[in-house]
């Protein structure tokens, strides 16, 4: 309302002017300058309203970063790394590993995560927050690994606008007894294992994203892990990112540095592959989260 008043105001003559039986009577009032004024004055505002949500931003990214993890924990059997690259101020990617608790007479398990929610920035952020919770939540419970998932999907399907706000996610339990790993995959990009042999194998067993279907069955998938071998989790902004050209970075690149850099550590695997990223994209503009966690077994 305030900005149609100073624009009308802009554009007004400043000569008022009426007609009385003794002649026409003028008087100047600088229009213009009023309307101008009162624009400045609303840019200010607005300027003063995004300095404030800057600071809310940042202030949300540095409590983001409370709940996500800054190095790996110590996991017997294997060596972790993961690195994560926010779109925006805030992301809507998750990732963690942590130990679950266990009976006294039973070997510890790792759980395994990575998450995209659907969507960017501040909502997308909000629901990654309230997924993280809920899983630290369930994962303290004596639950198995399918009565942990149908109980994220039925949080997610409460809080997913219809189906809007669907969250992917890979969630495995790692064994280091056995070195075996039981996983789900929720709608995920199909996580690599690399044998030491070269050989690929995509993790593709589970169901739907969480928040699209409260009943939705899920299956679970096993793999064991020998020496040598790398299982890489990434979100989709690491596939899908693209160059100048509207290339996309694809999974065959990708693939291509974890048969270059088998013999490396998982810390130097992931930079190489950050590298490797960041020379395709060039200047493009990153349009989505992009988060990585590697596991080697050793």
């Amino acid at each position: 309302m305030l900005l149609l008043l100073a624009l009308l105001l802009l554009v007004l003559t400043p000569v008022l002017s009426w007609t009385t039986t003794t002649g026409t009577h003028r008087i100047h009032v600088d229009l213009q300058l009023w309307g101008g004024l009162l624009m400045c004055v609303l840019l200010m505002l607005e300027v003063a309203d995004r300095v404030v949500m800057k600071r809310d931003l940042e202030i949300a990214r540095e409590i983001q970063m409370w709940l996500l993890p800054v190095h790996p924990p110590p996991v017997p059997g294997v060596d972790i790394a993961f690195s994560t690259r926010p779109a925006n101020t805030v992301a809507g990617d998750y990732y963690d590993v942590f130990p679950r608790p266990a009976p006294a007479s039973a070997d510890p398990t790792y759980l395994v995560a990575v998450a995209d929610v659907a969507g960017k920035s501040i909502p997308a952020a909000l629901l990654m927050a309230t997924f993280q919770a809920s899983l630290k939540t369930l994962s303290n419970t004596p639950s198995s690994l399918v009565e942990l998932v149908g109980g994220m999907n039925h949080y997610a399907c409460s809080n997913s606008q219809s189906g809007l706000r669907f969250i992917t996610a890979f969630l495995a339990e790692y064994e280091p007894a056995t070195r075996t790993v039981t996983y789900i995959n929720a709608g995920h990009n199909q996580p690599l294992l690399r044998r030491t042999s070269g050989l690929i194998e995509h993790l593709d067993v589970g169901g739907l994203s969480f928040g699209i279907k409260t009943d939705a069955i899920y299956q679970v998938g096993a793999v064991t892990l020998e020496a040598g071998d790398w299982l890489v989790i990434i979100t989709d902004g690491v596939v899908e990112a693209v160059n100048e050209a509207d290339t996309e970075y694809g999974e065959e690149r990708l693939i291509s540095i974890v048969n270059a850099g088998a013999d490396t550590s998982p810390a130097n695997m992931l930079s190489r592959a950050m590298a490797d990223l960041d020379r395709f994209v060039g200047n493009t503009p990153q349009h989505d989260d992009i988060t990585c966690l590697l596991i080697k077994c050793v």
